[in-house]
């Protein structure tokens, strides 16, 4: 049990206003394993208002860049000492397999922090060019000012560093809004922001339900929102943000295809390619290759070997080292997830494997599962499951391929498979989506633009376009001389 009284604002702990309390709930054991407190809207606005002075009147964003890169690299270095604390935390609360957890999403958050330490230093920051009548410009990239950073609980400290990296090198400050259902990562997070000296108000951390987070949207201390969850809440993110005429970044939804090309081979380690791409972290992953697309000459191969690999995983104790995938966050999400499946069965799809619980006596597992006869128009090719469930899909021939992934209201993620990788990469670049990795089951890299067309989003993250998006463009003219 690990409770918390206080919240992080202004670099210190901070006696809530309120008296809620947020309960996290294991979705192992099913049991209460930590309180923190409920922000409430006066907290809310005293973090924008930590946010705002340091902004306005502190040190940080009138830092050099490098001065502001060394204090980033030693928050990364901070979080890395931490590993043990954040794995431990993060399995409790989020269920993630602990022996994953270090090379998995504390690894990738590191990665965050430090790509940014090099790409700041990389980034041109002020483009001077020659105007009319002789004058010279100098054409800067500031800062935008106060962010609130909204992070979903599917891998909260590996997004959360996607939002904090650029925004804190760029000279920004942040007030964090954690998830509900996984916050007590947080509080080492604050640590660690604590460890390596970033300014007072630079982060503030607020634990809040969706009232309280609406607020801050709102709040007019608040320049940019940066939100990654549901296409339905970013909807109404970006209603507030474009009322208000403010900047907002939405990384949402998506039903990412992965395109199996003719001459792939239906061999045990590309099989679990596949099945990764749609099953990783329990399928709870917004790029997750939920949609597979096979040739129909080998498509009976695929769907069958697709099940043999995903009937084998390993589901169970999130403590126990052989554990492959963990529970589902929460009993709504598991409804959810089984709602999708008997939806699957009722419009024609095959159950190959999986589609109950696994015979465990606690936790909200649900088995991995294949549907083979999938149709693009039924309802698990079109909607987001958000669980370990994948679809596959025969074609006859590349165009119609493309044309099945192409047909969706989603445009955030997709994967080719092939042994021709220029042809590959010819496949992917007529895939609408932000995003196409060829012959891997992953389609994100710190050091590239991450985000998506279509209901998956507005803007992007990862890479220097981040610091793009953080930051807004000054020209100051100079006269001729």
């Amino acid at each position: 049990m690990r409770s918390f009284e206080r919240l992080f604002v202004g670099g210190q702990w901070r006696v809530p206003s309120g008296d809620g309390v947020l309960e996290v709930v294991s979705p192992a054991s099913e049991e209460v394993v930590g309180r923190v407190p409920a922000a409430s809207k006066e907290d809310a606005a005293a973090a924008v208002g930590s946010a705002r002075e340091a902004f306005d009147s502190g040190p940080w964003p009138r830092m050099s860049v490098a001065e502001r890169v060394e204090r980033v690299r030693a928050f990364a270095d901070a979080i890395a000492q931490r590993t043990d604390e954040f794995a431990d935390v993060l399995c409790a609360e989020q269920g993630l397999p602990r022996h994953a957890l270090p090379g998995g999403q504390i690894a990738k958050a590191i990665a965050n922090f430090t790509a940014y330490t090099r790409i700041a230093e990389e980034f041109g920051w002020v483009d001077t060019r020659p105007g009319s009548a002789g004058r010279t410009l100098r054409v800067r990239r500031v800062p935008v000012g106060v962010v609130a950073a909204i992070v979903p609980w599917n891998a909260p400290l590996m997004v959360a560093s996607m939002k904090l990296a650029p925004a804190l090198v760029a000279g920004n400050t942040v007030v964090l809004k954690p998830p509900v259902e996984t916050p007590l990562h947080t509080y080492v997070l604050a640590e660690a922001a604590l460890a390596a000296g970033l300014p007072a108000g630079v982060l503030n951390i607020v634990p809040a339900g969706p009232e309280v987070s609406e607020l801050l949207v709102r709040d007019p201390g608040v320049d940019e929102v940066s939100f990654t969850g549901s296409t339905v809440v970013g909807r109404q993110v970006g209603a507030i943000c474009g009322g208000e005429l403010k900047r907002c970044t939405l990384e949402l939804g998506g039903k990412s295809a992965a395109i199996v090309l003719d001459d792939f081979e239906v061999t045990a380690a590309n099989v679990k390619m596949l099945v990764t791409g749609a099953m990783v972290n329990s399928g709870q992953v917004c790029a997750a290759m939920s949609r597979v697309l096979v040739p129909r000459a080998m498509y009976q191969d695929v769907v069958e070997a697709m099940g043999q690999v995903a009937s084998s995983l390993r589901v169970g104790d999130p403590l126990d080292a052989s554990t492959e995938m963990g529970p589902l966050i929460s009993q709504r999400q598991r409804e959810r997830v089984e709602r999708y499946i008997k939806i699957g069965v009722e419009q024609g799809a095959s159950l190959v494997t999986g589609g109950g619980r696994p015979q465990l006596e606690r936790g909200y597992y649900v088995q991995p599962t294949v549907f083979g006869d999938v149709d693009n128009r039924m309802t698990i090719a079109r909607e987001e499951i958000f669980g370990p469930v994948a679809a596959v899909l025969p074609y006859d021939g590349e165009e119609q391929a493309i044309a099945i992934a192409n047909d969706s209201d989603y445009g955030l993620a997709g994967a080719v498979y092939t042994r021709e990788l220029a042809h590959g990469e010819s496949v992917a670049g007529r895939i609408r989506t932000g995003a196409v990795a060829v012959n891997s089951p992953g389609a994100t890299d710190v050091y590239g633009p991450f985000g998506g067309f279509k209901q998956s989003g507005i803007g992007r993250e990862g890479g220097p376009e981040a610091l793009e998006s953080y930051t807004e463009l000054q020209t100051i003219l100079l006269p001729k001389q």
